[in-house]
């Protein structure tokens, strides 16, 4: 048997928080006097008892391959989760943070029998074990689609969110227990929750403010074989290692029509650009680089239609939402850039400066584009930081810890549906 070693936290809020410092180190039993009496010492409380149970219940069939120990314990504390598969070898866990499961660190496998053994220590040293056997369901042929959009060894800017998709999207009913198998770990801590778009396509992972610059964020989104609904269960597990880079933020006033750079806060250029002209304007809001592409083909006939449609080679182009806005070079644009719009919805820019802002920014740069005729969709693109984090919270399908709630009151999130990826646009 294996001593419990803590891993993951509970899917909400997925970092390490150091428990509370215990109050009055140190006894001391001269009595007290409070208003001139003496105050008597409190009885000593009778020890909580003793109670300890586990989960799969015995012989339980045809379980999930994402099962997990469950343990309940009053009065003590799990000391030791063992989970052998019958012919097999013993299986790698950790317990949850809040102690109500262990979790295998993969997938169980597919029809297998598994023995779990627990062990539990009272406050009085009184020790325990529990034993459980239970087998795995076959594999389904009814799956739901996962993409995760964060790679191994990438660099990524300070408001990269943990981007998950679905495909479909996850019902209502069921996010809660996909959530909880949705992990984040962040180093140094920085506690955060995760937002559900209204279809449930998308799931966004941040804490209260960016990343710090040098963070290494660890990711696991363990729903392989997990039910997500409607006779669906996860396609597989996914998971990421990533860095935090330096700050660096990207602001468009279509007032100015000016494009400000600042890197840790510092203003490093200022550029002209045009946006959106009023029957294609450019979204306002707070916006993430998704992607780049130093070279690429815009192809908009079949949204834009003959009249309006084009297609053309574009360099430098950086997306910021799924509808297919774009900062990129557009050359043909340089004598309205700083005096009016003309773009299908892009920020256009100079080759020479497009080149440039190419080279400074990263995946997950914030972008926040202000004053258009039109405001940010819910879900167009990794829109995690257009909301307040008022707005956030009320996204999570599972309780906020309370040191992560907003204070004073909320307001309700955007429910405007996320569009279809479309063909892009300049």
């Amino acid at each position: 048997m294996h001593k419990v070693r803590r891993g993951w936290s509970v899917a909400v809020t997925l970092a390490v928080i150091a428990p509370a410092a215990l109050a009055g180190c140190g006894s001391d039993k001269t009595p007290r006097f409070v208003d001139g009496q003496v105050a008597t010492a409190s009885p000593t409380p009778s020890p909580e008892p003793f109670e300890f149970a586990i989960a799969p219940k015995a012989d339980a069939k045809n379980l999930p391959i994402s099962t997990e120990i469950g343990t309940t314990v009053s009065g003590g504390e799990v000391t030791s989760v063992t989970l052998v598969e019958d012919g097999g070898g013993e299986v790698s866990g950790s317990m949850r943070h809040d102690g109500t499961a262990w979790v295998p660190d993969k997938p169980l496998k597919n029809q297998k029998q598994y023995t779990a053994t627990v062990v539990a220590t009272s406050s009085t040293g009184e020790e325990e074990t529990k034993t459980t056997s239970f087998s795995t369901m076959g594999k389904s042929g009814s799956q739901t689609g996962t993409g995760l959009y964060l790679f191994d060894g990438r660099t990524y800017g300070v408001a990269m969110p943990v981007v998950v998709e679905f495909f479909p999207g996850i019902p209502e009913q069921e996010r809660a227990s996909v959530q909880k198998r949705m992990f984040v770990k962040t180093d140094p801590p920085q506690p955060g929750t995760w937002y559900w778009v209204a279809n449930g396509t998308q799931a966004f992972y941040r804490a209260p403010d960016f990343w710090q610059a040098g963070t290494t964020v660890t990711t696991r989104i363990a729903l392989d074989g997990h039910p997500t609904g409607d006779g669906r269960y996860g396609d597989m597990d996914r998971g990421a290692t990533a860095k935090i880079g330096d700050k660096v933020t990207v602001e468009v006033d279509n007032a100015t029509k000016q494009l400000s750079m600042f890197k840790n806060d510092e203003l490093v250029k200022q550029m002209p650009v045009s946006l959106g002209k009023p029957s294609t304007p450019s979204s306002s809001g707070t916006m993430v680089v998704m992607d780049k592409q130093e070279q690429t083909v815009f192809d908009t006939f079949a949204e834009l239609g003959p009249e309006e449609g084009y297609r053309t080679d574009i360099s430098f182009a950086q997306r910021i939402t799924w509808g297919g806005e774009f900062i990129h070079a557009a050359p043909w644009s340089v004598g309205d850039q700083g005096v009016r719009n003309v773009s299908h919805g892009c920020v256009n820019l100079s080759m020479d400066n497009a080149k440039w802002l190419f080279n400074q920014t990263k995946v997950g740069d914030p972008i926040t584009v202000k004053g258009t005729e039109r405001e940010l969709a819910d879900g167009n693109g990794w829109t995690a930081w257009n909301l307040t984090w008022d707005e956030f919270v009320k996204g999570s399908a599972l309780p906020v810890p309370a040191d992560l709630q907003p204070a004073g009151a909320a307001s309700p999130a955007p429910t405007t549906p996320a569009p279809v990826p479309t063909a892009t646009s300049g």
